[in-house]
């Protein structure tokens, strides 16, 4: 499997359709329904068997993503939480 993301890939439009649906288009840090980005909670490079799970994804706003890049460890456990109340 490529460590490259493929952002035509119908695979992964789908995945980030549901999780931009799921979260209501909002962003889960800053609750701002601005243009979202979808960010892997675990790295797409190391969790390559979560890549197009939705459940490893979260809605963010690019200034949120910006902040969370490169600490996704520190926030796993909080988007972990945020995924499984909007659940249901």
């Amino acid at each position: 499997m490529s460590k490259r993301r493929d952002y035509s890939d119908p695979v992964y439009k789908e995945f980030r359709l549901k999780v931009l649906k799921r979260d209501k288009y909002t962003c889960q840090m800053c609750n701002k329904k601005k243009k979202c980005v979808v960010h892997h909670i675990m790295k797409w490079s190391t969790a390559s068997t979560l890549r197009f799970d939705p459940d490893n994804g979260v809605a963010l706003c690019r200034p949120c993503h910006k902040q969370v890049t490169g600490h996704e460890s520190h926030y796993v456990k909080y988007f972990t939480e945020k995924v499984r109340r909007n659940k249901k």
